[in-house]
């Protein structure tokens, strides 16, 4: 599914090496956890195989190099959760409803049934839509951040931290909901980023580190 062949990222200002070039691969079925200290390029590598910083090296998704052209319709189905997410102001509800006003998504629609079905795992109910985005927590926001990204039925998720700011009762339901999320999914994989080694261990099935921006696999942690 996704192929990264001597990916790497340096600072555009410093010409500072962020991540130093890697091999990697996502097959269909795939769970892999990465983890490593803070700072060590963990996000670098999640914003790099999202393209979202364009990166050094090749990207590939089904075997096809990634350009500036194949982008939208590669974030369409490869989706980056980051750790500290963006909403709008307005509602929850508003804040799901944007993705279906881009054009990558026209063909799409949003459906309020399926956002209860996946906000009921982190026990949350209708009500929880007529809430202002300035008003949620932090973990909160990157509950609405998650749904937003689910509801569109990507194949692949890039998931940087997305518990971090949430408490371990919550942290369980948003697993469960990934793992709902997976197992419905046709093509799914994901790579998820976290500090949370008892976490690594429940997610995971194939386990990386980075270290100084070094990527390599490990033994689970």
């Amino acid at each position: 599914m996704l192929e990264a062949v001597q990916l790497s990222r340096t600072d555009d200002v410093t010409g500072t090496t962020l991540l130093h070039p890697c091999d990697l691969t996502l097959a269909r079925g795939e769970r892999l956890v990465v983890t490593g200290p803070s700072g060590s390029g963990k996000s670098v590598l999640m914003r790099a195989l999202a393209w979202l910083d364009r990166p050094q090296g090749v990207l590939r998704w089904h075997g096809h190099a990634i350009d500036r052209a194949r982008v939208p319709a590669f974030r369409a189905a490869v989706a980056y959760v980051r750790q500290r997410p963006a909403l709008f102001d307005g509602r929850v509800e508003d804040n799901l409803r944007v993705p279906f006003e881009l054009h990558i998504h026209r063909h799409r629609r949003y459906e309020r049934e399926r956002v209860l079905a996946y906000l009921a795992h982190a026990g949350r109910d209708a009500t929880f839509l007529e809430q202002r985005a300035d008003d949620l927590s932090g973990g909160e926001q990157q509950l609405v951040a998650l749904v937003r990204t689910l509801q569109l039925a990507p194949s692949v998720l890039l998931l940087d931290e997305p518990t971090a700011s949430l408490d371990p009762q919550t942290t369980l339901a948003v697993e469960a909901m990934i793992d709902g999320w997976f197992e419905h999914t046709p093509q799914a994989a994901f790579a998820w980023v976290t500090h949370d080694l008892a976490q690594a261990r429940r997610v995971g099935r194939r386990f990386a580190t980075v270290h100084a921006g070094v990527f390599a696999t490990s033994p689970p942690p």
